[in-house]
């Protein structure tokens, strides 16, 4: 086993900034050779356990077949063509089978690539949807604390911005309505009051349904979002879930909104959409959304084309992934996978120094009382075998749905090693 680092990792370091670390104090990257299955393959010949499935993406595991044979087969077609007045079947295909799986009437599928573009998209829908109307003044959004929703401009803005990744922007960018989910009778009077106010100057409510994820691994019940589309409707105002963590099996329902049993006006994903494999995601739109930007104006279409969208390899990954999916075996998959996770990390409960143990399908959460040395605790857990990447207070797993119950353990195992070391 080798100890040096790979020829490309040093020669090209200097010229790759990395994300969401300091440059100048970063820990060298872990050089990946190659993935398989719930596995890292390292330049140095070790293998880690991945319990992220790269930020929630690779929900089949690596390099699944099926996904790979369908993107070789498109890669002979036609790798890319430009959306703008051409269409290809993987696609058109691709948007047909999401309108039949998602709830209610979100049937207006518009394609881009990565999870924070298909918010800004909702989010820039949400705006015109009321200029279209012809009703003016409506140009905030009301967003929750713990919330994440990328990190773009726009996006940004609607992020938590005290807990978030974001703070140092504050004053800089547009200030956005920042409100408490209505988790009690309290909390409903609380919000309900705040719409009242400023109903008048939102376009739109948004939230992560079930799950914040990346501000903090944050879970809230069905309620919450019934909550929410009471409020919505009651003061008019449009309703975005962002399930771009939380879509495709990883709360327990293929989709966490049909655990409320409710639809928003517009639906964000990505993520798990290809399977790990190439980035795409989706802003979709229910009748009444997509109905307002028809008219005899074409300046009342939405004016919005991400080069890349609906890319043909993309979309071929997807409907891999869906047929993945329409299998079924993923159901039970996670809710083995929850019962693990639970009785895993139970034993890290009330260690000094730990806030908090929960678990809601396949996510896993420890939570700290301070944040944790991420750099420091990426280090100690690939020497144990496994990659888990800390965030602020919490040390979460999140793993392919069709992890072994033996690599889900040893990622276990090693969250209640280090816990004991922290202690």
């Amino acid at each position: 086993m080798s100890t040096a680092a790979p020829s490309w990792l040093e020669s090209g370091a200097p010229f790759v900034w990395r994300p969401y670390c300091q440059m100048q104090t970063a820990r060298p990257p872990l050089a990946v050779a190659r993935t398989y299955g719930s596995r890292l393959v390292l330049e140095d010949g070790r293998e880690l356990v991945d319990g992220l499935a790269s930020w929630w993406t690779a929900c089949h595991g690596y390099n699944h077949p099926h996904i790979a044979d369908a993107v070789r087969r498109q890669l002979g077609l036609a790798p890319h063509v430009m959306f703008g007045g051409l269409a290809h079947e993987p696609a058109y295909r691709l948007a047909q089978r999401l309108a039949a799986l998602l709830p209610g009437d979100l049937d207006h599928v518009f394609f881009a690539e990565s999870g924070s573009v298909s918010v800004e998209i909702a989010m820039k829908m949400a705006l015109q949807f009321w200029i279209n109307r012809g009703v003016t003044g409506r140009t905030r959004f009301l967003a929750f604390r713990g919330g994440y929703h990328g990190d773009t401009l726009a996006t940004m803005t609607v992020c938590d911005p005290e807990e978030g990744m974001h703070a140092l922007f504050a004053g800089v960018l547009p200030p956005q309505i920042m409100g408490s989910l209505p988790v009690d009778d309290a909390g409903l009077a609380a919000l309900d009051a705040q719409l009242a106010a400023h109903a008048h100057e939102v376009a739109a409510i948004l939230v992560e349904p079930l799950a914040q994820g990346a501000g903090g691994m944050l879970f809230h019940d069905a309620a919450v979002l019934r909550r929410l589309r009471a409020l919505a409707d009651r003061h008019d105002i449009l309703l975005i879930f962002d399930e771009i963590f939380t879509g495709f099996g990883r709360t327990g329902s293929l989709f966490a909104m049909q655990a409320a049993g409710i639809e928003p006006d517009i639906v964000t994903l990505s993520k798990a959409l290809t399977g790990g494999t190439l980035p795409l995601s989706a802003a979709v739109a229910n009748r009444r959304v997509f109905e307002a930007f028809l008219s005899d104006d074409p300046g009342a279409a939405l004016m919005h084309g991400p080069t890349y969208m609906a890319n043909p390899l993309a979309c071929a990954a997807a409907n891999a992934s869906l047929d993945l999916f329409e299998t079924g075996a993923w159901r039970s998959d996670v809710a083995r996978i929850s019962a693990e996770l639970a009785e895993g990390l139970a034993p890290c409960r009330g260690r000094p120094g730990v806030a908090d143990v929960r678990v809601l399908g396949a996510i896993g959460v420890v939570e700290w009382e301070t944040p944790v040395d991420v750099g420091g605790l990426c280090a100690a857990f690939a020497d144990l075998g496994v990659w888990i990447r800390p965030m602020g207070k919490v040390v979460y797993l999140t793993p392919a749905l069709t992890i072994s119950s033996g690599d889900l353990e040893r990622l276990t195992s090693a969250i209640r090693r280090l816990a004991g070391a922290l202690d």
